[in-house]
């Protein structure tokens, strides 16, 4: 296929992308990629609900098209074919629940330095929003953002049990990612959002789905060596670094209308959660937001923590 600025949106090698991350050579032991998905969660915590066995971690789920991605709070989206990196990771992480919660961060601090990897063409490192946007800097400031656009996002999901079903054991998690690699501002869905392409990075989505994948994998066992601890493990000062939240008065809109926090975000707790000083009122004092979205209330100077 090619697009309006006649760039041919080349297929992924599938069979490069198995020698290079597949067993022995590679972290995973299985990787799947099909032409066309509805949602590469969706379909991946189906197949792994209904078999299992089938799926041993670390395993992956590749899509060319995806045309009903899930982000968060049920939002749908669509790429349009082989302009984007759409992909959903199968761990079984050792970790206790309460500290799945650090997760989603990770996902976004690998999908960071996988994009750094390709290099930054002037614009500066990829930034964090919390819990999992993965931003690049943009010459104006946009709703929300501040001086960004977000160029990938997250979504996991804990894969619930089917009945009577013995998989693997430690429990499964999905981590999805979707970040745009090739669109063009007209294929993006909302003014708010760019591409690698826009940004001036021109990288090819093999590299970018074997670093990624191999940044996962490699944070998720660094965080099960330090049993769940993400500040023992580093982890929490890496993302810390590459925050565009911390440090930012922002609102928070929290999960199932559950109310809003609006402050300066302080910190990431333990849990992963994002720890907010909510100023003045019957709500004042620390104030921690575990789900929820999180927007930027003004631009910061001098802008986030490079690494």
């Amino acid at each position: 296929m090619r697009h309006d600025r006649g760039v041919s949106r080349d297929p992924l090698d599938v069979p490069a992308l198995r020698r290079d991350l597949c067993a022995p050579a590679g972290p995973l032991v299985r990787l799947d990629v099909v032409d066309v998905a509805a949602s590469t969660n969706s379909e991946l915590v189906a197949a792994v609900r209904a078999a299992p066995q089938d799926w041993p971690a670390p395993a992956a789920l590749v899509a060319e098209h995806q045309v009903a991605g899930r982000g968060r709070a049920g939002r749908a989206w669509q790429t349009p074919p082989r302009a984007a990196l759409t992909v959903s990771v199968l761990l079984r992480p050792r970790l206790a629940p309460a500290q799945l919660g650090w997760l989603p961060l990770l996902a976004g601090l690998a999908v960071a330095r996988a994009v750094d990897a390709v290099g930054t063409a002037g614009t500066g490192s990829a930034a964090l929003k919390w819990p999992n946007d993965v931003l690049l800097p943009a010459p104006d400031d946009a709703a929300g953002l501040g001086p960004f656009r977000k160029v990938a996002g997250v979504l996991v999901e804990v894969v619930p049990d089917a009945p009577g079903a013995t998989g693997p054991a430690g429990r499964a998690v999905v981590v999805g990612v979707g970040l745009n690699v090739d669109q063009t501002a007209d294929e993006l869905p909302v003014a708010t959002a760019t591409s690698l392409a826009l940004a001036g990075l021109h990288a090819d989505r093999d590299g970018l789905l074997a670093g990624l994948v191999r940044e996962l994998v490699a944070a998720v066992e660094r965080l099960e060596r330090a049993d769940g601890e993400a500040a023992a493990a580093g982890l929490a000062d890496e993302y810390a670094a590459r925050s565009a939240t911390l440090g930012h008065r922002v609102r928070a809109e929290l999960a199932g209308g559950a109310g809003v926090v609006e402050g300066e975000a302080l910190r990431v707790a333990a849990d992963g959660g994002l720890v907010v000083a909510a100023p003045g009122g019957e709500e004042a004092g620390e104030r921690k937001v575990t789900a929820g979205d999180v927007h930027h209330l003004r631009r910061s100077q001098p802008g986030h923590r490079a690494p």
